[in-house]
């Protein structure tokens, strides 16, 4: 059994054991590492909202060929220790970072919004140090989360880290997308037209996410 088979098998016995999902896309990377590298390359970091927009936006990522390296359900730490193999080892051009509402939902622990925002910086900040570009997200809109309706204040909280995201772009000069305001409903929430469950996206959603995204990296000649 080689490292990845055992790594795999000791995450599926017991999940604490690749907290990270270290694994998740190991395989992957591998591949990748052998492509020559003739076009840019973008890499998309997140949740199961970039996870699943690879999957119902298929044609969007292979038509572009962005990389795609979302784990469902993870928050800012477990992205922060696994973005120096899915991220910078990849020697992408451009990264477009969406990270954070899993930590408001509480999803490995308490936490608040330094916390949360300080995890994106260092993520912005690894990739400015080789000379990656950075494109931070907005959090979606979230009115409460249905696995953890206890959380309060859901709506003020995403502003806040928001503007603390977009702030950090203004002053390091990178690039901020706003999917908040383009997406946003009743309560402050997702409008229902775009959303599953108030949390993920449905294609109308993503489609979207997919011209906001078009439209900064043209706009900066960054897209392929």
């Amino acid at each position: 059994m080689n490292f990845v088979d055992k790594l795999k098998k000791a995450s599926f016995e017991d999940q604490n054991l690749d907290w990270a999902n270290l694994c998740y896309y190991w395989a992957e990377n591998e591949q990748l590492s052998q492509v020559p590298e003739n076009k840019r390359r973008i890499v998309f970091m997140g949740d199961s909202i970039t996870e699943e927009w690879g999957r119902l936006s298929s044609d969007f990522f292979q038509f572009n060929e962005y990389i795609n390296r979302g784990i469902g359900g993870q928050t800012t730490p477990q992205m922060l220790l696994r973005f120096k193999q899915d991220v910078i080892n990849l020697n992408p051009d451009i990264v477009v970072i969406l990270a954070g509402t899993n930590d408001i939902a509480g999803n490995t622990g308490p936490s608040n919004i330094d916390m949360i925002t300080n995890n994106v910086f260092s993520m912005a900040e690894l990739s400015m140090s080789h000379n990656i570009k950075v494109v931070l997200s907005s959090i979606l809109p979230v009115d409460k989360y249905p696995w953890a309706a206890h959380i309060k204040e859901v709506p003020e909280t995403i502003l806040k880290i928001n503007q603390q995201l977009k702030s950090f772009s203004q002053k390091h000069n990178t690039l901020y997308i706003d999917y908040y305001y383009s997406m946003v409903g009743e309560n402050r929430g997702l409008k229902k037209e775009y959303t599953t469950d108030g949390v993920h996206l449905n294609k109308k959603g993503y489609d979207v996410m997919c011209d906001l995204v078009q439209g900064v990296l043209k706009k900066e000649s960054f897209s392929v």
